[in-house]
């Protein structure tokens, strides 16, 4: 559950005290971070969840300042996401490609770069 919420629409002028008096008028908030490159958006963070909740349901669509917020439960990435679970996205390893051979290339680049030449590879498939 995700005590995280996203605040869009800010445009180039979030004030963090501003966004910080804004939202704990529904709960305690942990933090408060604003965007600044690129800017237009902030996250709250909630000590509980149920306040996160009331808080999305009272700003969505409001305003601060001059500007109509957009306010949401921050959806939080699945931990498998990153490490493979969507080939060729950001951090699986496998730079977009999909295919066995290319994996085994970049593998075998990672140990000429350790100065490991595959040795230790070698030597253990030919112990059988």
């Amino acid at each position: 559950m995700s005590e995280k919420v996203y605040v869009g629409g800010l445009g180039n002028s979030g004030d963090k005290q501003e966004l910080w008096r804004a939202f704990s008028k529904y709960g305690t908030l942990r933090d408060v971070w604003v965007a600044r490159s690129p800017p237009g958006f902030a996250f709250v963070h909630y000590e509980d969840f149920r306040d996160a909740e009331e808080a999305v349901r009272a700003m969505d669509g409001r305003r601060l300042g001059d500007k109509k917020l957009r306010v949401e439960l921050s959806r939080t990435r699945n931990r498998e996401e990153g490490r493979g679970g969507r080939r060729g996205g950001r951090g699986s390893g496998y730079r977009g490609s999909s295919s066995r051979y290319d994996r085994r290339d970049d593998n075998r680049r990672n140990d000429y770069s350790r100065g490991d030449y595959g040795s230790q590879r070698f030597s253990q498939s030919h112990q059988r």
